[in-house]
C-alpha cells in the first residue's frame, strides 16, 4: 500500500500561486498577507492536512490557551481550576482569553496566538464554525471545545456533561417529593446544554404523566439576574409553581432572592433545584439541592486531550460526556 507523502510548504505555495514566505507568514499568523490570499492558502492547508515539521523551535512551549466567550460567573473559575491543574501536571501554564462573544475566536485572536505559539487551545461555550476550525488546523493548533454552545462540527473534539440526564434527575426528584407544578428556568434557548436540560425536564414530566405547561418554562442567561427576573415571573402566575428547577446555580440564587422578596420561604413555600454544584451552593442558605456538573474534571480532561493531540496522540476527534449527579441538600421539601 503506497504511503501518503507529507505535503510541503513549497507545494502549497505552488498550488496557491504565491511565494513560500507568504505561506510561512499565514502559518505563523503574520499580519502582512492580503485577506483573499490568506483565505486561499488556509483552504489549501486544510485540504492537504498540512502539519508543521517537528524540529528545533517546534516542540512544546509550555502554554495552554483557555478561551471563554464570557467569564461573568464562578462557573468559569471551576473550569480555570481544572485546566490549571492538568497544565501544572504537564509543566505548562494557562493563558486565559475572554472573547466577549459566543461566535468563536476571530482572525485577530488567531493571528496573535499563532505568532506567539501555544501547545493547544481549549474553547469554552462558543460556537466554532467550519471556517474557524480550518483556521486553527491551518496553523497546526490542536483544540478541544468544552461545553459546546451548538453541535460541534464533524472532526472537532469536545468535552461536555450529561445535561439531559441532569435535567431528568432534578425534575424526578421534585416529582418524587410530590410536586406537580414545577417551573423551569433554562439558559439561552439556542444553547445546546440549555436545550438538553429542558428536554430532560420535559421527559421527566411526560414519564410521570404530568402535562407540560409552556407558561412554566422560562429562559435566561444562566446568571443571577435572569434567575431573579424569571423567578418573579413564575411566582406572579395565577397558579404559581410549588417548585422551580433553575438551569444553573446562579439562576437558582436569583430565585432565592425573588422568593424572599415575595415573602416566601425556601423550601417551606417553594422548593428550588440548581445545576452545576458550585462551591457557593454548599454555603448558601438554605444549602442548594443541585445537579453536580464535573466542571473541573471537564476542563482537566480537555487540557489532557489537547496536550496529547499536540504530541501526535489522540488524533481522532472524541466527543466525551462526563456524568452528572443529583446532590440533595436543604432547598427542596414536600409541598404544603
Amino acid at each position: 500500500m503506497p504511503v501518503k507523502r507529507r505535503v510541503t510548504i513549497a507545494q502549497i505555495a505552488e498550488e496557491a500561486g504565491v511565494s513560500v514566505p507568504t505561506v510561512s507568514k499565514v502559518i505563523n499568523g503574520r499580519p502582512e498577507v492580503a485577506p483573499e490570499t490568506r483565505q486561499r492558502v488556509e483552504r489549501l492547508l486544510q485540504k492537504h492536512g498540512y502539519q508543521r515539521r517537528t524540529g528545533q523551535g517546534d516542540g512544546p512551549v509550555g502554554l495552554l490557551d483557555l478561551v471563554f466567550a464570557e467569564i461573568e460567573s464562578p462557573w468559569a473559575m471551576e473550569l480555570v481550576r481544572g485546566a490549571e491543574q492538568a497544565a501544572h501536571e504537564a509543566a505548562a501554564s494557562v493563558v486565559i482569553s475572554v472573547l466577549h462573544t459566543h461566535a468563536g475566536p476571530g482572525r485577530d485572536w488567531l493571528e496573535r496566538i499563532a505568532a506567539r505559539r501555544t501547545d493547544g487551545v481549549i474553547i469554552v461555550s462558543s460556537r466554532l464554525s467550519v471556517r474557524q476550525q480550518g483556521q486553527l488546523s491551518a496553523r497546526s493548533i490542536p483544540f478541544v471545545v468544552v461545553d459546546p454552545e451548538g453541535e460541534p462540527p464533524p472532526g472537532v473534539a469536545s468535552v461536555g456533561a450529561t445535561n439531559w440526564h441532569g435535567g431528568l434527575a432534578a425534575t424526578r426528584h421534585l416529582l418524587d417529593l410530590g410536586h406537580s407544578r414545577i417551573g423551569m428556568i433554562g439558559g439561552p434557548p439556542d444553547m445546546l446544554c440549555s436545550r438538553a436540560r429542558i428536554d430532560g425536564y420535559r421527559a421527566a414530566l411526560e414519564t410521570a404523566g404530568v402535562s407540560i405547561d409552556p407558561e412554566l418554562i422560562r429562559y435566561g442567561d444562566f446568571l443571577v439576574n435572569s434567575g431573579h427576573d424569571a423567578g418573579h415571573a413564575l411566582l406572579s402566575l395565577d397558579k404559581p409553581p410549588t417548585a422551580i428547577f433553575a438551569g444553573s446555580d446562579m439562576q437558582a440564587f436569583g430565585v432565592f432572592e425573588a422568593a424572599r422578596q415575595r415573602g416566601l420561604r425556601v423550601p417551606e413555600d417553594l422548593s428550588v433545584v440548581g445545576f452545576d454544584d458550585l462551591p457557593l451552593s454548599r454555603s448558601a442558605w438554605p444549602p442548594l439541592t443541585t445537579v453536580r456538573q464535573p466542571l473541573e474534571e471537564m476542563a482537566a480532561l480537555a487540557a489532557r486531550m489537547v496536550l496529547a493531540m499536540g504530541r501526535g496522540e489522540n488524533t481522532e476527534a472524541r466527543r466525551v460526556e462526563l456524568s452528572t449527579d443529583l446532590v440533595v441538600r436543604e432547598s427542596t421539601a414536600r409541598p404544603r
